[in-house]
């Protein structure tokens, strides 16, 4: 998101905040054991100081007053723990539900919005920003209710003992809970998106560095990559040094302004005293419950050291959160079964790229058309159109006589299949990566969807057979035994419509025929688009189409 477009800070805490509804009982309580606790706390500063110099005037100490500060000791520590229980109850309630609010946007953003994404970018805000959100609803909701209550009880008691000590005593909390806060907030939220942005696109880079190893191994290329990851890391380290000195900065202005606000009320009281206005009870419990109650706005005011970042990551998640995806799901139309396809007079066009120009094709039910051109000749991109993973900008895609605008998203996933150039494989089992085509599956479907695809025999050779687990992004198997898995995968979808987009690119002549022979003998009525540069994969084809 450019900087220029960034919401204020107040606004993305509104945002932020309005996630906790469904958990407001357990963050009232939270609330509620917060402000106890420092009261307990602060109290037992109070009675002990009053107590100590009490004994030291001769006065004496009764065991009533030992007996309640033991007993404040212990609920204070009792209070506390409730507390940050129910924080960290609320902060991960919460993080898990956010993660599910990411993971269904980006499934809908899917693929239009996703491709050609800066991806370890994105793999930034589902890990660590979505963590760093823990501080915000761990350690910022409730101080600020906390400290908002127990700044109140506290003005309104020094202000019973004296009124205008009570004045004094708003205005401290004020400064250290709020002008400070919101002064350095201010100054560092620039920084914060920066440094959030920057570690996304370290990641990024990073991922990408891992992924072109063996490319960065053959052409010399480490000490580039290296230089460039150093650049990059210095960058963020610059950016993080100047959020700790302002971090510094601001803790030391805070220090200072709580020593001068606490000496001016020792002061303040001590010459209301000398003048005979108040008593010097009243001076001694002013002056130490001043002292002694800025625990609660020490703990607002530091929060915002990592509330630009958290607020950052906020934004960041918000973002994505928000971002509508090109292609809306349909849903509550009548059902329909597949019949044929086509289309008619479509334009299509990525930003400014044309790629289809008035183009029109038929696919009859139970054919198999094959469509031959060159890369770049916008063949894959007319199966992407059927699958609508992107909409036309002019003319209409037809499925059984219905604009697939139309047409239900689950019914049209239903009735096509689609093979990719590129086969995806997760990093699980054979079998389950089949199984992707038909979740529940059993082994007996998935065998004979492998048999159908030619890859069982490779298969049974692998040490644990169907249960051998493949590597991250599939990188223990070649591209043809990859895309084997993946027409297994359509085999097993059983749909009536399927795409094939250059099924062979990684197959060896033998293979080829093979996986030809197959889709000739397994396709029965299914209507087939056969998508090749090969001239070779066009012998299966019905009708073949030239496209330039």
């Amino acid at each position: 998101m450019e900087q220029k477009n960034r919401r204020k800070g107040i606004i993305i805490m509104g945002h932020l905040i309005g996630l906790v509804k469904p958990l407001l009982p357990i963050m009232c309580l939270a609330v509620a054991l917060g402000v106890l606790g420092y009261l307990c706390a602060i109290f037992l500063t109070i009675l002990a100081g009053y107590g100590i110099l009490h004994g030291l005037s001769g006065l004496g100490v009764s065991g009533m007053l030992a007996v309640t500060l033991i007993i404040l000791a212990v609920l204070r520590g009792i209070l506390h723990y409730g507390e940050q229980y129910c924080n960290h109850f609320i902060a991960f309630k919460l993080l898990a539900i956010i993660r599910h609010k990411v993971f269904a946007v980006l499934r809908k953003l899917c693929p239009a919005k996703l491709e050609g994404r800066d991806k370890g970018n994105l793999i930034s805000i589902i890990t660590s920003d979505i963590e760093l959100l823990e501080v915000f609803y761990a350690h910022t909701i409730s101080p600020i209710a906390i400290t908002v209550l127990t700044s109140f009880v506290m003005i309104l008691f020094i202000g019973s003992c004296y009124v205008p000590a009570g004045v004094v005593a708003l205005f401290g909390y004020l400064t250290v809970g709020a002008v400070i806060p919101l002064w350095n907030g201010k100054k560092g939220a620039t920084e914060g998106m920066k440094f959030r942005n920057s570690f996304g696109e370290l990641n990024s880079f990073i991922l990408d560095s891992l992924r072109g190893l063996d490319e960065t191994i053959q052409y010399e290329k480490g000490e580039e990559r290296m230089r460039q990851m150093a650049e990059r890391s210095k960058k963020l380290g610059r950016l993080q040094k100047k959020l700790n000195r302002q971090e510094a900065a601001q803790s030391s202005l805070t220090n200072l302004v709580i020593l001068l606000f606490s000496f001016g009320m020792l002061f303040f009281m001590l010459w209301n005293y000398q003048n005979g206005n108040v008593s010097y009870d009243t001076m001694l419990l002013t002056t130490i419950a001043m002292m002694g109650s800025f625990g609660p706005v020490v703990a607002l005011s530091n929060l915002s050291n990592n509330l630009n970042q958290t607020l950052a990551s906020g934004e960041r998640v918000l973002s994505l959160l928000e971002e509508e995806p090109r292609i809306e799901e349909v849903t509550g139309k009548d059902s329909i079964t597949f019949e044929n396809a086509a289309a008619e007079h479509v334009d299509f066009a990525y930003e400014e790229e044309q790629i289809l120009k008035d183009y029109s094709i038929a696919f009859p039910k139970g054919k198999v058309i094959g469509i031959h051109g060159a890369s770049g000749s916008g063949k894959s991109t007319l199966l992407k159109l059927l699958m609508r993973f992107w909409d036309v900008d002019n003319g209409r895609v037809m499925i059984s006589g219905e604009n697939v605008k139309e047409v239900n998203t689950v019914d049209l996933r239903n009735m096509e299949s689609y093979v990719k150039q590129e086969t995806y494989l997760f990093h699980d089992t054979i079998a389950n990566n089949i199984a992707v085509g038909k979740p529940g599956a059993s082994r007996e479907e998935i065998v004979e969807a492998a048999k159908k695809a030619s890859v069982h025999e490779f298969i049974m050779t692998l040490p644990n057979g169907y249960d051998t687990k493949v590597g991250e992004l599939g990188d223990t198997l070649s591209g043809g035994e990859k895309q084997r898995i993946g027409i297994a995968r359509a085999f097993l979808h059983d749909a009536p419509f399927l795409l094939l987009d250059e099924p062979t690119s990684n197959l060896d002549s033998l293979n080829e025929g093979i996986i030809l022979k197959s889709l000739k003998e397994s396709r029965g009525d299914k209507t087939v688009v056969l998508v090749s540069h090969r001239k070779s994969t066009m012998n299966l084809a019905d009708v073949i189409v030239e496209m330039r």
